[in-house]
């Protein structure tokens, strides 16, 4: 059933969520007729969401601008909570850092991006940040690429039947070639882009799998090519990284909850 027949869709709270969702690093502040225009709302809805949002501290109004307060935050602590990732995701990606000196992520996949669920940064200065709720392109990281390979032909069709952005000269934007490169991932069962989302990184990733075998996120490893040659890498660190994934894999048999929220 889709939201617009379901009785049961509130779509106040869609456009509520929607204006919070608009303010990212380009919007951190925005006027009432920037809400409109970055959310497809008309004002008068617009302010109606924002009104809500500041009188339950979400949002914060300062003359004639609006931004978001450090209340946001409780979101995103009480999934990671309440899903225990801290228990069965960190340790296992925690290790793999610190044996090998390279950012270490989990990634689920969502909409047209990958969503970082966890990720342990590196000591080492590299070019893109990230951290917890960072996305990223699906078809410029090697994560998204592991999980586009095991999703449903609906889903693959969906993501190229739009333009694909070109992130550097090595992005992969034509629909045929995504497709056999998503061939070579379950072939081999993990991926590696180099200067695919931005220059001078390299990464390798494995998918991680519920208990009955589903693809439910991807690990990776991401350092500088200054650090290491791609094939070096894939060599060195593929081992460890599907050895961290069966170690997050049997820790989702302990936490069937996790596997099924992380499942698309």
């Amino acid at each position: 059933m889709t939201a617009g027949k379901d009785p049961e869709y509130l779509s106040t709270l869609e456009r509520g969520l929607k204006v919070l969702r608009a303010f990212d690093a380009t919007r951190p502040e925005m006027a009432l007729s920037d809400v409109a225009a970055a959310t497809a709302l008309s004002p008068a809805v617009a302010r109606r969401c924002l009104n809500t949002l500041v009188a339950l501290g979400y949002v914060k109004q300062d003359g004639r601008r609006f931004l978001l307060t450090p209340e946001v935050l409780t979101f995103g602590s009480a999934y990671l909570d309440s899903m225990n990732i801290e228990s069965v995701a960190v340790p296992p990606l925690q290790a793999l850092g610190q044996t090998t000196g390279d950012s270490v992520s989990l990634a689920v996949l969502s909409g047209r991006d990958i969503l970082y669920v966890c990720h342990i940064p590196s000591n080492r200065r590299i070019r893109l940040g990230a951290g917890v709720g960072t996305r990223f392109p699906l078809h410029a990281t090697s994560m998204g690429k592991v999980l586009l390979a095991y999703s449903s032909e609906a889903v693959i069709a969906e993501l190229l039947g739009q333009p694909l952005t070109r992130l550097t000269e090595r992005t992969l934007t034509d629909p045929a070639s995504v497709r056999s490169r998503l061939a070579a991932v379950r072939d081999r069962h993990y991926d590696s882009a180099l200067d695919e989302l931005d220059y001078g990184i390299v990464s390798v990733a494995v998918p991680v799998r519920d208990n009955g075998g589903k693809v439910v996120a991807a690990i990776n490893c991401s350092t500088s090519t200054t650090r290491i040659s791609q094939d070096e890498l894939v060599r060195t660190r593929l081992p460890l990284l599907q050895e961290a994934a069966g170690a997050i894999e049997a820790e989702l048999r302990r936490f069937p909850m996790l596997a099924r929220s992380l499942a698309r």
